[in-house]
């Protein structure tokens, strides 16, 4: 005997009805929401003291814990608005889809609150538990960072300088947040060092980038070509003027400067080499993917230090 149709009762197994997400599983996805994981860039702001010799004093290395906090805090406040702004093209993206904003386990309007809270207390702790001078640099990083999310990344060179000014804004608020002296060379090294970094990422997502849907719109369309000049010129500058930091620093041992030197433009050949391939993904991600640009790295960092406390 036929029997009639069978009826699945709610929450019964094999139901279609979708349970509300746990709040272990919404936690996470707050969490993921402020990219804990791009935090590491924000080490830059130990360069300034590092470079000065600096770094391991009692007051400095405080100063550049609590800052490195500060950018930690500040960055991710950039982040949940540029993932608000992004969220229509995100949703087209076969990787950006899944960004907690993009995929809806994170409310477009909690994510501006949440930014909001974040900015505010980065700039109350930086003004407070440093000195009102670091505050003015968090603002103007969250002013350029905000200016990108809502325009600047939809203007060619713009784009590439905004997002360049980010990296050079956290080495300068290391210098600030410590009282060391910015020299010339530390700045243009930073600033160029920048620019070739955000290049060579723009390459490589150009390159061998997962493609994005064809109904997104287009931001910037850049050309090879014009990134690979933009990246060479920015590569090139970048080592010219650590070379002339290396002959201008230290007294009795600048050897060790002048040393240094040779690390250094190597692991940016690495580097280079991994953008060329198409490796793509953020700087810090380049590099924990390959081991040799890792011992360069290492190499660099040992003659680097020897330099600067000898200076």
């Amino acid at each position: 005997m036929a029997s009639g149709p069978v009826t699945e009762r709610p929450g019964a197994p094999g139901a279609h009805a979708e349970a509300a997400p746990s709040i272990v599983t919404v936690v996470r996805a707050h969490v993921a929401s402020l990219r804990p994981q791009q935090w590491v860039k924000n080490i830059l702001v130990a360069a300034a003291p590092l470079a000065s010799g600096q770094l391991l004093s009692s007051p400095n290395l405080s100063r550049t814990a609590i800052t490195f906090v500060v950018f930690c805090l500040a960055s991710s406040a950039t982040y949940l608005v540029n993932d608000v702004s992004d969220v229509a093209t995100d949703r087209l993206h076969p990787m950006k889809r899944y960004r907690p904003v993009a995929a809806g386990t994170v409310l477009p309007a909690t994510a501006l609150v949440g930014s909001v809270v974040l900015a505010g207390v980065a700039l109350v702790l930086s003004w407070t538990l440093i000195s009102p001078q670091l505050a003015g640099v968090v603002a103007l990083y969250l002013a350029i960072n905000a200016a990108y999310s809502w325009g600047l990344k939809n203007q060619a060179v713009f784009d590439l300088a905004a997002v360049s000014a980010g990296f050079l804004l956290r080495a300068i608020a290391g210098g600030v947040a410590t009282s060391v002296p910015l020299s010339q060379w530390f700045l243009l090294v930073a600033a160029f060092g920048s620019l070739f970094m955000v290049a060579g990422k723009r390459f490589a997502d150009l390159h061998g980038g997962t493609p994005q849907d064809p109904r997104a719109p287009a931001r910037v369309s850049y050309s090879a070509t014009y990134l690979r000049f933009v990246w060479g010129m920015a590569g090139a500058a970048t080592i010219v003027f650590y070379a002339l930091w290396s002959v201008g620093v230290g007294h009795h041992h600048q050897v060790w400067a002048q040393i240094s030197v040779a690390p250094f433009v190597f692991a940016l050949m690495r580097y280079a080499m991994d953008v060329d391939r198409g490796v793509t993904g953020a700087p810090e991600e380049v590099v924990l993917r390959d081991r040799g640009l890792q011992l360069l790295g290492l190499l660099w960092l040992i003659t680097f230090v020897v330099a600067a406390g000898a200076s």
